[in-house]
């Protein structure tokens, strides 16, 4: 087995990284990774190289790893700046870093990708040694696979890196067959704020329409993008994804991909994107042009339960962050991340630090837990 490095997704054939990859999940489709490199979202120049590993038997593709330099710590939604911090302060550099993640995109998922009869426990030490002499030569600081799917966390622990938690909040279906059915799960206070919620929707004069990728017309994703780069202008700050990206993703991958319009007075208003998976609907991009009462809550959590319920998904992953999800029904969910750090004196200390996080993440869940809105079973 001989590992290659490529610095594009131009490099490897579309077809066969989709072989190892699969179509369940949207994120790592050589359709998306490439519609970001191509749109420049991801390149040098906003701190993202691509570095991507493959594993080959002679001509065959066993498997594969999505990997990153980054020159920051911005898109990835874990968060690392304190250890960057410490580094700095002991006259070390935490940059350049490598990732293994998908950029701008906190949902879990395969991150080591090997084909049907691969041998995972030889390619991932494989692996691991190429990204170690590639740290060595190169002076990276460290190795960070994000959200990982935890089916493959034992894989990450075996070969040594410390594995970090953290907390979303999803929702799951547990058999509803309308959103009427999915209310009576709920107590009354909050089966009320939710009815209530909808109804303030009509009384605004707004209607809601859900539009499948391959219906979206090149106008409604111009408005989309407007409303998208609003959210992020309000804070001071720049998108990471521009239009370019999005146009390409419309192209190459519409049938996972789902567009939620606010209209009023025959004016789009509000917009909310999200991508659909084999048994997961990820939300993922919204914005308004003005505010409106329950609008974000209409647009970004209750239209997407409303086809998940319609088209039989499981889970519903609406993002990170967000701790006004669980009174909709939204539960915490651990996640995860895994860190190999060259320098074996902060190794050592970032492995304690995620030690007595855990703890504390664990408190935190059991705490969101009770306040879920569902009823109590006498």
């Amino acid at each position: 087995m001989e590992v290659k490095q490529i610095a594009s997704m131009a490099q490897i054939d579309a077809a066969e990284w989709n072989r190892l990859c699969g179509p369940d999940y949207p994120f790592l489709r050589h359709e998306f990774l490439a519609a970001l490199e191509q749109s420049a979202a991801v390149c040098p120049q906003t701190g993202w190289e691509t570095a991507h590993l493959l594993v080959f038997d002679n001509e065959k593709l066993l498997a594969a790893l999505p990997l990153y330099l980054k020159t920051h710590s911005w898109g990835e939604y874990v968060f690392d700046q304190q250890w960057a911090q410490a580094y700095q302060q002991h006259g070390l550099a935490y940059y350049p870093k490598l990732i293994s993640a998908i950029p701008f995109t906190p949902c879990q998922g395969q991150r080591l990708l090997f084909a049907p009869d691969a041998d995972q426990t030889a390619i991932s030490t494989l692996l691991f040694r190429f990204i170690q002499q590639l740290a060595e030569r190169h002076g990276i600081s460290s190795w960070h696979c994000l959200f990982p799917e935890p089916s493959q966390l034992e894989l990450l622990k075996s070969l040594g890196l410390s594995v970090r938690e953290g907390v979303q909040f999803q929702w799951f279906n547990r058999g509803h067959s309308t959103f009427t059915d999915f209310l009576q799960t709920l107590s009354a206070d909050k089966r009320k704020m939710i009815k209530r919620e909808r109804r303030r929707i009509a009384e605004q004069g707004i209607e809601m329409l859900r539009v499948s990728g391959q219906a979206v017309t090149d106008t409604q994703w111009q408005i989309f993008f407007r409303f998208y780069a609003m959210t992020y202008l309000k804070r001071s700050s720049e998108p990471y994804l521009n239009l370019a990206f999005f146009k390409q993703i419309a192209q190459t991958m519409p049938e996972q991909l789902l567009l939620v319009l606010a209209i009023k007075d025959g004016t789009y208003v509000g917009a909310a994107l999200s991508f659909i998976g084999a048994d997961t609907l990820y939300g993922r991009y919204w914005g308004c042009e003005a505010e409106y009462n329950a609008l974000h809550f209409e647009a970004c959590y209750y239209q997407g339960l409303d086809y998940c319920i319609e088209h039989g998904l499981a889970r519903f992953d609406s993002g990170a962050q967000g701790e006004h999800k669980i009174s909709r029904g939204f539960e915490p969910v651990t996640t995860y991340s895994a860190h190999w750090l060259q320098d074996a004196g902060f190794a050592k200390a970032v492995a304690q630090f995620v030690a007595r996080e855990k703890q504390a993440i664990a408190h935190y869940k059991q705490d969101a837990a009770n306040y879920l809105p569902f009823k109590r079973v006498q």
